[in-house]
């Protein structure tokens, strides 16, 4: 089963467009995932809507990071980009018959509850400022920083 990597990906974008001066192209953020610019624009729809990027069209046009990094969770990503399912475990059938099956079936949903709640508890916990901050320090005096900037 592929990962969705919706999260990810967009939080790469939202560091690179925290550091860039000016917009960023859906065909220069494309090239930067490895992707087409449709799917670009299509995903970043959704984080334009919960008001953290803005476009602009037209020549010198292009996405723009429009928020307070310090406001915004790795949670809030997650919900702007479609909220993907956290985990692909599950029941095979959600009534059965068998008092094995519906034990497991409990049990598996109680465990996958409580990962869940875990896992939005510390997506919450983390911010964009706090990505940048580490960003940072993992990158202090590091040369290849710049080799990775979009639109050297």
């Amino acid at each position: 089963m592929r990962n969705d990597s919706r999260l990810s990906r967009m939080l790469h974008v939202l560091l690179h467009m925290a550091r860039h001066d000016g917009p960023m192209t859906s065909e220069a953020i494309g090239t930067m995932l490895g992707t087409n610019p449709v799917v670009v624009r299509r995903t970043l729809a959704g984080l334009r809507d919960a008001g953290y990027v803005r476009s602009d069209k037209g020549h010198g046009g292009g996405w723009v990071i429009a928020c307070d990094l310090e406001r915004v969770s790795l949670l809030d990503v997650y919900r702007a980009v479609g909220g993907p399912r956290l985990f692909a475990i599950g029941n095979e059938r959600s009534n059965p018959d068998c008092a094995i099956e519906q034990l497991v079936n409990a049990t598996v949903d109680d465990v996958l509850r409580d990962a869940e709640a875990l896992l939005v508890e510390r997506l919450g916990a983390v911010s964009l400022a706090d990505l940048s901050k580490g960003l940072d320090a993992r990158c202090a005096g590091d040369p290849r920083w710049q080799l990775e900037r979009v639109g050297r």
